[in-house]
């Protein structure tokens, strides 16, 4: 969680406002993936890739 945090005041720091958007998407999809692993909604999460 260190590296998050360090992330966010880099871009809070740096003023690299566009970055959000990206690693947030990013975010999602990370933890979209480790929920549909092994749950019972993987088939309906596999059908929209």
């Amino acid at each position: 969680m260190e590296i998050i945090k360090d992330l966010f005041y880099y871009i809070k720091e740096r003023k690299k406002f566009l970055l959000a958007p990206v690693i947030i998407v990013l975010l999602l999809l990370g933890i979209l993936i480790v929920i549909g692993g092994g749950s019972s909604i993987a088939p309906f999460i596999y059908t929209l890739f």
